[in-house]
């Protein structure tokens, strides 16, 4: 099947903000992750959709590391889940959560989420069941890989962000060198969807964006993004761009874009072997205005 490269099209762009707007005009966000010892990977998706326009924005933690991430911004509001002594979210908290995102916009899964069984057990009931669209990324694709029948059958739109590497733990193949060829690699997963509901971000170099139909190839970002954290952060900007009311396919691609954006300024500011992914965070402002 053929597919049409639509790299050479303009950015989308989030509309003006009337002049009456309120917070609740910008969508309410939820980001499911964390587990002991990982608090800094929620903590960063969150400051990510508040910087990328967000209204409200919660993220749903373990208990044990809720009140560390709270510290890092007073804006994000959090969810603690379980015991003091759960380290990590598990199908236990499936009810709440799901209930929870009820009143939400957009979700994000699975930033600093953990791998123990019971929370693969999570993702699978909420990439099933949550209506919500969804952006699904770092453990929370792990855990889709461990059963790909659970990626046929979506719950509601979904915006899968692999790496190559988790890109080859979901699909067995390893990432084409040629940019074409990834992005036919990119689109045969998009088509695993039954629903016709997925776009893949498949990272790296010339980050491929693709909803199985078309692709596009974004321009922006630099070696020095090669960092932890970076990948949290676009999970929480494309996030937010879904709950301003972006189409999944457009926050894809205004996400990777003003992403990477922010990746270039701050590597032009600060050079890129020193940037770390809280910079981008700081650099989003001025890759908005951009």
């Amino acid at each position: 099947m053929s597919l049409e490269d639509v790299s050479s099209i303009p950015k989308v762009q989030l509309a003006p903000r009337e002049a009456s707007s309120h917070k609740g005009d910008y969508g309410r966000v939820l980001i499911v992750g964390g587990s002991l010892g990982m608090a800094g990977a929620p903590a960063l998706a969150g400051l990510a959709a508040l910087r990328s326009g967000a209204g409200l924005v919660t993220v749903a933690v373990p208990r044990c590391i809720q009140e560390t991430v709270s510290g890092f911004e007073p804006s994000i509001m959090t969810l603690g889940l379980g015991g003091p002594e759960d380290e990590s979210l598990g199908v236990k908290d499936v009810e709440t959560l799901i209930n929870h995102a009820a009143k939400m916009t957009a979700v994000a899964l699975g930033p600093g989420l953990g791998t123990s069984l019971s929370t693969v057990a999570l993702v699978q009931e909420l990439h099933e069941r949550m209506t919500q669209p969804m952006v699904v990324d770092a453990d929370a694709l792990n855990a889709l890989a461990s059963d790909m029948a659970k990626i046929r059958s979506p719950g509601g739109p979904r915006i899968l962000t692999p790496h190559p590497g988790e890109f080859q733990r979901l699909t067995g193949k390893v990432c084409a060198r040629q940019t074409a060829d990834r992005a036919a690699q990119a689109a045969e997963l998009c088509r695993q969807d039954s629903t016709g509901q997925m776009v893949v971000v498949l990272k790296g170099h010339q980050t491929i964006v693709t909803d199985g139909q078309r692709y596009a190839v974004n321009p922006t970002g630099n070696p020095g993004m090669a960092t932890g954290g970076t990948g949290d952060c676009l999970t929480g900007i494309i996030t937010a761009l879904v709950a301003q009311g972006l189409s999944t396919w457009d926050a894809a691609r205004l996400g990777v874009y003003v992403h990477g954006a922010a990746g270039d300024l701050a590597a032009a500011e600060l050079g890129q072997v020193s940037l770390i992914a809280s910079d981008l965070i700081d650099f989003l402002p001025a890759a908005f205005v951009d």
